[in-house]
């Protein structure tokens, strides 16, 4: 099984490439720093599995899952990330992800993780797959909050996991004062005076867990 390492931690990278190929009995065929040499890389070393950061410098993880997958829909790209809200766990399965897991899974669940998405499965941390399940079965329109849309509903969700205008704007991939406009929206919708009363009424209703 070969891999590709993409992630602009050096420290990471060296013990991500020991447990592979010291445990997992992988052979680690490179290691990329942002996702510009990720998409390089992976063109011409040709992996089984390029295990994919979502933040990075320059061309981030979600750009270079889409590059990769244009020209390799059979590749398996598995998102290794610190991030678990909702609007980057859905980019990164409409890149074409195969996989999704948080920083903190167990050594044992990567590799198992890395050896599922190889052999062409998709799989997803219980974190994350609650939160896929949970879409599934609410939906857009549906569930919490039927006033909202689709993307004020993602607003929303970042905004109760903490998330600051400018996080929320960068994650999603609008401007910050587009992000301003649909948080606007969605006080005047939820009838909260501000953004610590809209946290509430999200987290009784079971966004930003």
């Amino acid at each position: 099984m070969k891999v590709l390492l993409a992630d602009d931690h050096p420290l990471l990278r060296h013990g991500l490439r020991a447990l592979l190929e010291q445990v997992g009995g992988a052979e680690v065929v490179g290691e990329a720093s942002d996702g510009e040499e990720a998409v390089a890389m992976a063109l011409s070393l040709n992996p089984d599995v390029v295990v994919m950061d979502l933040v990075m410098p320059g061309v981030g993880g979600l750009e270079a899952t889409r590059r990769l997958i244009d020209q390799r829909p059979d590749l398996g790209v598995l998102v290794l990330t610190m991030s678990e809200d909702d609007a980057s766990v859905f980019a990164a399965l409409r890149a074409g992800a195969r996989g999704y897991v948080l920083k903190g899974t167990a050594g044992e669940d990567f590799l198992a993780a890395v050896t599922a998405v190889a052999r062409g499965e998709a799989v997803y941390g219980p974190a994350v797959a609650r939160r896929i399940r949970r879409f599934l079965t609410t939906g857009p329109g549906t569930g919490p909050f039927p006033e909202l849309t689709q993307r004020e509903r993602e607003i929303l969700d970042l905004l109760a996991n903490g998330k600051t205008n400018a996080e929320i704007a960068k994650a999603l991939y609008l401007s910050l004062k587009t992000v301003k406009n649909h948080l606007t929206s969605v006080f005047a919708k939820l009838q909260v005076a501000d953004r610590a009363q809209a946290v509430v009424r999200a987290r009784q209703a079971g966004l930003g867990t």
